[in-house]
């Protein structure tokens, strides 16, 4: 796809809106891999690798009932077994812990032109700290709206209509950067562009959303070069 930005946004104060795993740091393997282990080895599932993927959006609770039903644990078990799970995926990315290529580079181009920008992810602040504070890139970000902040995740819009709020901006003058389709939905639920970072999934499970601006496989493809 790879069009460029219409007149009509160009010619308006851009507003970023970033999802975290998989767009800032390219970490999705290591999630499906804690995920995998635990689902299969500790809750006794048998699912691949594929399957794990499919189920990996929203909330971490709500991860858990989609695939072991609503009453296999209560509020408490599941809270445990989602920081169980983030805690082997932190230990394990760590060493890797990196921005995706060239997004150093656009935050600094992005800060000094005044653009805002803000954190939509529905991962919990545990994982979103340890990301920001590690990378020390929080000061790029004007808000931070994680799973906390919403009662329901992506798809639903709450995530990315939050952000734009606590930056005062319009919906139609923010663009999303994603890597999900749960998350490319999400953007298109709240009336906003995306960019779409080819981390996790391939051009083709995106093929139903009509807000896609471009394809990317990192921040030195020429899209972004002239985005701002």
């Amino acid at each position: 796809m790879n069009h460029r930005i219409n007149i009509t946004m160009r010619n308006k104060k851009l507003t970023f809106l970033f999802d975290l795993n998989g767009t800032i740091i390219d970490d999705m393997h290591f999630h499906t891999k804690a995920w995998q282990k635990l689902f299969n080895e500790d809750l006794g599932a048998n699912l691949s690798w594929e399957e794990v993927k499919q189920e990996m959006y929203g909330k971490n609770p709500e991860v858990l009932e989609r695939v072991f039903g609503k009453d296999r644990f209560t509020a408490a078990e599941a809270n445990d077994w989602s920081m169980e799970k983030e805690r082997r995926y932190q230990e394990e990315y760590l060493p890797h812990l990196a921005l995706i290529k060239g997004l150093g580079e656009f935050f600094e181009k992005a800060h000094d032109k005044g653009v805002k920008m803000a954190i939509g992810s529905a991962a919990i602040p545990y994982n979103v700290d340890f990301a920001l504070d590690n990378l020390d890139i929080r000061k790029y970000f004007s808000a931070i709206i994680t799973a906390d902040n919403v009662k329901i995740s992506k798809p639903h819009p709450d995530t990315f209509l939050l952000g734009a709020e606590a930056l005062e901006a319009e919906p139609e003058d923010c663009i999303v950067f994603e890597d999900a389709p749960k998350g490319v939905e999400a953007a298109r639920n709240a009336g906003m562009k995306a960019v779409v970072l080819t981390t996790a999934h391939p051009r083709e499970d995106f093929e139903q959303y009509d807000n896609v601006l471009a394809f990317i496989a990192d921040y030195e493809d020429p899209f972004i070069k002239g985005l701002i």
